[in-house]
Order: structure tokens, then C-alpha cells, then sequence
């Protein structure tokens, strides 16, 4: 197996293990789980999410292909920057129940955002089909 699918192999199971992680959280975070105390859970997003961005990183220089050299590769780092805000809002404790379900559900959202970007390499991802009906 070659570096490229390897490292590409490793970014797509971080990105399965932090969307998943991701929504764990927030319904933990929804119900006031004891189990957001521990440790491993507190840690283990952030070492997953280094993982993810180490091997993000590692894929762009293997492949040649950089942010704003590539419309799709922008519009997963804006998608990215929206998710983290998003997330922390979700995840954190100085909104009520209320925000931060409606802003799990939008980091949800933008997270199916970027990986519909990344499965189409078009920053329109998904909705590229909306626009090719368009005309």
C-alpha cells in the first residue's frame, strides 16, 4: 500500500471517530452524563482530531493540492472553522439546552457539509447536483 492511501486510510477513520465522538457528546451533553467527566473523554477528540488534521495536512502536500488553490480544499477549511464554532457552542455549558441542540444539529449539518465536499471535490458538494440542474 502506498503513503498516500495509507495517510488518506487513517484521515477518513478520524473522520468517522469525530463526527461519530462528536455526536455522542452532544447528546451526553443534552442529558448531563456523568460519563463527560471522564478523562478518556475528554482527551481522546483531541488527540483523534490532531490525528485528523495531521493526516489532513499530510494529504495535501502528498497530493499537491492546497487551500485556496482549490476552491473544494477553501471550502472544507471555512466548513471546518463553522464546525469547531458550532461544536463548542453545542458542547459547552454556557448555553442552554436549547442552543445547544440547535447548534449540534448545525455542526452535524456542516460536518455532512464537508465530507459531501470531500467525496465530490467540489465546494458545492452534495448540492453540485442542484447545480448542474440549474442549468
Amino acid at each position: 500500500m502506498n503513503t498516500y492511501l495509507a495517510v488518506k486510510y487513517l484521515h477518513v477513520t478520524c473522520v468517522v471517530l469525530s463526527g461519530g465522538g462528536f455526536a455522542v457528546r452532544g447528546v451526553w451533553t443534552l442529558f448531563d452524563s456523568p460519563l463527560l467527566r471522564r478523562r478518556w473523554v475528554r482527551v481522546l477528540p483531541h488527540v483523534n482530531d490532531s490525528l485528523l488534521l495531521g493526516a489532513a495536512i499530510t494529504l495535501c502536500v502528498l497530493g499537491g493540492e492546497y487551500p485556496l488553490a482549490q476552491t473544494w480544499l477553501t471550502a472544507k477549511v471555512f466548513g471546518l472553522i463553522a464546525y469547531i464554532i458550532l461544536g463548542a457552542i453545542a458542547l459547552g455549558r454556557d448555553h442552554g439546552r436549547r442552543v445547544r441542540l440547535v447548534s449540534g444539529i448545525a455542526a452535524l449539518t456542516v460536518f455532512g457539509y464537508i465530507v459531501s465536499v470531500a467525496l465530490t471535490k467540489d465546494a458545492w458538494g452534495m448540492l453540485a447536483v442542484l447545480r448542474s440542474l440549474g442549468g
